[in-house]
């Protein structure tokens, strides 16, 4: 188990900007990559950008450069700053852990994101 903790989301205005954080308190290790998924209302969970160990990074073509996915390995953290948000990014976001050399995913319980006027 790699138990992870959310904190960040809440109401912003289109345009805005918020951080997501994620902690995993046990810990992780040079093949867990770590990331964010993403699941708005009556879709399925989908990935929102994802960073590897040694840093390398992915992102979802929506992000369009707008997201910034930034990993501590000391800390044991993973961050997604979002800026030009759009209503279209509301959605319930989770922490994601995924051992590479098995393919389990860790999940948090989420963090929701509501972008609104």
């Amino acid at each position: 188990q790699v138990p992870l903790v959310e904190s960040g989301g809440g109401l912003v205005q289109p345009g805005g900007s918020l951080r997501l954080s994620c902690v995993a308190s046990g810990g992780t290790r040079s093949f867990y990559a770590m990331g964010w998924y993403r699941q708005a209302p009556g879709k399925e969970r989908e990935l929102v950008a994802r960073v590897s160990h040694g840093g390398v990074t992915n992102y979802a073509d929506f992000v369009k450069g707008r997201f910034t996915i930034s990993r501590d390995n000391a800390k044991n953290t993973v961050a997604l700053q979002m800026q030009s948000l759009e209503p279209e990014d509301t959605a319930i976001y989770y922490c994601n852990v995924r051992n590479l050399i098995t393919a389990m995913d860790y999940w948090g319980k989420g963090t929701l994101v509501t972008v609104s006027s």
